[in-house]
């Protein structure tokens, strides 16, 4: 059972199996568009095109195996064609359907691995970051804390690092995703613990939000675990 429902409420139930329960709030003072993208499964988790008002919440059931990520789209726009075009979090393909997890927008996200033994969680800005988000387990067994990125990042974000629309920072790239050396995104000779070294980009990122995984070799500290939860998703 989730935390706790706001209205006006809408409900997409998965069929079948034990289910976990996201409730997708927004705490946001504009409109949100979430996102879900995982493995194909049928029916969809969410109908990606759902928009989100102030206050207003969304509970989503996905089944026991599940895996993916959760985030939200700001400023989206749309076109007589079925086209859209959103300021952050802008998915490929049209607002209802946002790809699969190998086609990821630069986006906060919510990463989930729903196990039979136990639930892994993160918030990931390896992509880099658009809004604040929090994770909150409810009615789980183990350690299952909570775990947040409440900073807005945009404000104090570097300058090669920022996506502008209109003269506002509207999301941060991380330092891969801006400049795609291996250095930055711990490949080829820097795939290890020795080569995977800190700089002052991804250190802005942890020093912001210490809780979330920043980098590739962050496994350790910033995935947590939770068995038999129900998941409040907030954002901003």
């Amino acid at each position: 059972m989730a935390l706790f429902l706001l209205s006006p409420l809408l409900v997409f139930t998965f069929l079948g199996g034990d289910a976990t329960v996201f409730t997708l709030q927004n705490r946001c003072t504009t409109k949100i568009w979430p996102g879900i993208a995982g493995p194909p499964v049928k029916p969809e988790l969410m109908d990606n095109g759902v928009a989100l008002s102030p206050s207003q919440t969304i509970n989503i059931s996905a089944p026991a195996g599940w895996s993916g990520d959760v985030w939200a789209r700001t400023g989206c726009s749309f076109d007589k064609a079925g086209g859209v075009n959103c300021t952050s979090g802008n998915c490929d393909g049209s607002i209802e359907e946002c790809g699969s997890i190998y086609s990821l927008p630069l986006a906060t996200f919510a990463n989930f691995l729903l196990d039979d033994q136990f639930d892994s969680y993160a918030i990931n800005l390896v992509e880099g970051f658009n809004i604040p988000i929090s994770i909150v387990p409810s009615g789980g067994s183990g350690d299952c804390r909570p775990v947040r990125c409440l900073t807005d990042l945009n404000i104090h974000c570097p300058s090669k690092l920022q996506v502008r629309r209109n003269g506002r920072v509207v999301a941060c790239k991380s330092a891969c995703t801006a400049f795609k050396q291996p250095e930055y995104c711990c490949t080829a000779a820097y795939d290890n613990p020795n080569g995977c070294k800190p700089s002052s980009y991804s250190k802005f990122f942890k020093d912001s939000c210490p809780a979330a995984y920043t980098s590739f070799l962050d496994n350790p500290t910033s995935i947590f675990t939770c068995k038999g939860a129900d998941y409040l998703i907030s954002f901003c």
